[in-house]
C-alpha cells in the first residue's frame, strides 16, 4: 500500500487552530450529563446527526438500529476512508460530583465514549470547513460498543456495502498514559471475547444418600478444574488466552443434592486460531467430563467479538501521523505487557484494514482514574489532540494531489 508522506506543513499548532475546543468540550459535557446505553442512544444519535447535517455532510441514520454515518466527498480521488467513534455509556452510578455529572441515576459515561464522539465531531467540523482532502470520508458513530454488539450490527446492516472504505480507524482514551502520548501498535491489540453457559443435569436427592443420585455438583466441580488445564496445557507459552469461570449456580440448601448446576464462562484469545482451539477444548472437556460422571451437560457457546488486529501498513501510517504531531518519542509502538479486554471495532478490522489507536488520557488526578470506574471522567485537555489526529489522518490518507 503506497501512502503519501506526512504533510510536514500540517503542524500540530496549525491543526489545533482549526478546532473550536471550547465548543466541543461543551458538547462533550452535554453528552456526559445525558448518557445512553446500548442501542438506545436516540438523543445522542439525533444530536450527532443534526450537527453533521448542519456542516454539510450527507447523514444516514438508523444503521445497525441507531448508528449514524456521515459522508463527505471531495475532489476526484477514488480513495475512501472510515473513522469510527462509539457513543454508548455504562450502567454505573456516577460518583464524580462534577457539575456536568450524569443526570440519569445508574447511567454514566465511565469509558470516555462521550469524549470519543466529541473528538470525531470536532474533526468533522474542521474538515467540513477546510475541505482539505481528496476522496470520500465516512464518519461512523456506533452504538452499543460496551455489549460488543454495535459494530457487528452496523456491518450486518450493510455498513461497508453502503459506505465502502479502503481503511478504517478508531481511537480510545487510556488513563495512566500521559496526555500528549499515543500508543499505536501493529498486530493483535485486544483479545476476542466469547461466553459460554454450561448446564449440568443429573438426578437430585437427599444429601445423606448420594449413591442414589447422579450429582451435578461434583461433575460441575470436575469441569471447572479441568478447564484450568486448557490454557496451561493446550496454548503455547507467550500466546495470550484466558478461560475464566465467572459463576457457579446450583442448589438451595445443605442437605439436598440439586438436579442441575449452571456455570458461566468467559473465554478470550489474541489469535483467531487460538480462539478456535479454546472452543474445541472447552466443548470436549464439558461433554466428556459430564459423561464420565454419569450426568448430561448442555453448552451454549456464544462468540461475541474476534481479537482486534491492527494491519501493518495502516498502523505504520498512523504511527507516522502521530509522530508528526507529538514527536516519535511520544508514540509507543509496542504493547506494554499482556493484552487485555475486548473491543468490537475488531469486527470492522476483520472486514477492512485499519488501526485502533490509544490516546493518553493523563496521569494522576488529571485523567488517571481507570475506565469503568464511578470516579472516571474523560480529560477534556486531550480532546483537541484527538481531533487534530483525525484531521491529519484524513488530510494525508485522502491527500490532495
Amino acid at each position: 500500500m503506497t501512502r503519501q508522506p506526512f504533510l510536514k506543513s500540517t503542524t500540530l499548532p496549525t491543526l489545533l487552530s482549526t478546532i473550536d475546543t471550547a465548543k466541543f468540550v461543551d458538547i462533550r459535557r452535554q453528552l456526559h450529563a445525558y448518557p445512553e446505553l446500548g442501542f438506545e442512544v436516540g438523543a445522542t444519535s439525533k444530536l450527532v446527526a443534526s450537527l453533521l447535517a448542519e456542516w454539510g455532510y450527507q447523514v444516514h441514520t438508523g444503521i445497525g438500529r441507531s448508528g449514524v454515518v456521515a459522508q463527505m466527498k471531495q475532489g476526484s480521488s477514488a480513495r475512501r476512508l472510515g473513522i469510527r467513534a462509539d457513543m454508548d455509556a455504562l450502567p454505573i452510578r456516577e460518583a464524580t460530583g462534577l457539575p456536568y455529572a450524569s443526570k440519569w441515576d445508574g447511567r454514566m459515561h465511565a469509558c470516555g465514549h462521550d469524549g470519543h464522539t466529541a473528538i470525531l465531531l470536532a474533526a468533522a467540523k474542521a474538515l467540513a470547513d477546510s475541505r482539505g482532502f481528496d476522496g470520500t470520508l465516512n464518519l461512523i458513530f456506533q452504538p452499543d460498543e460496551e455489549n460488543l454488539c454495535g459494530a457487528r450490527a452496523m456491518i450486518e446492516d450493510g455498513l461497508f456495502e453502503r459506505f465502502p472504505c479502503d481503511a478504517v480507524f478508531a481511537l480510545h482514551n487510556m488513563p495512566g498514559l500521559a496526555a500528549g502520548k499515543f500508543r499505536v501498535v501493529a498486530g493483535p491489540v485486544s483479545l476476542s471475547s466469547d461466553v459460554a453457559d454450561v448446564t449440568v443435569r443429573g438426578v437430585g436427592g437427599h444429601g445423606a444418600i448420594p449413591h442414589r443420585t447422579r450429582d451435578p455438583v461434583v461433575a460441575a466441580a470436575a469441569i471447572v478444574t479441568a478447564l484450568q488445564t486448557v490454557v496451561s496445557r493446550n496454548v503455547a507459552p507467550g500466546d495470550t488466552a484466558v478461560v475464566s469461570v465467572g459463576f457457579i449456580q446450583g442448589g438451595t440448601t445443605h442437605n439436598v443434592i440439586p438436579e442441575s448446576v449452571r456455570l458461566g464462562l468467559n473465554v478470550r484469545a489474541a489469535k483467531p486460531e487460538t480462539r478456535a482451539l479454546l472452543e474445541q477444548r472447552i466443548r470436549e472437556i464439558v461433554c466428556l467430563t459430564a459423561q464420565a460422571h454419569g450426568v448430561e451437560a448442555q453448552l451454549d457457546y456464544r462468540a461475541l467479538t474476534p481479537p482486534m488486529i491492527n494491519s501493518e501498513a495502516e498502523t505504520r501510517f498512523a504511527q507516522e501521523i502521530c509522530a508528526g504531531l507529538v514527536g516519535a518519542g511520544n508514540v509507543i509502538t509496542q504493547v506494554p505487557g499482556s493484552l487485555g479486554g475486548s473491543e468490537d471495532f475488531a469486527w470492522m478490522l476483520s472486514e477492512v484494514p485499519g488501526c485502533y489507536l490509544i490516546l493518553g488520557n493523563g496521569e494522576g488526578e488529571s485523567g488517571g482514574c481507570m475506565v469503568h470506574n464511578p470516579g472516571y471522567d474523560f480529560n477534556d485537555e486531550v480532546l483537541p489532540l484527538g481531533a487534530a489526529c483525525w484531521v491529519a489522518i484524513t488530510q494525508n490518507y485522502l491527500a490532495t494531489p
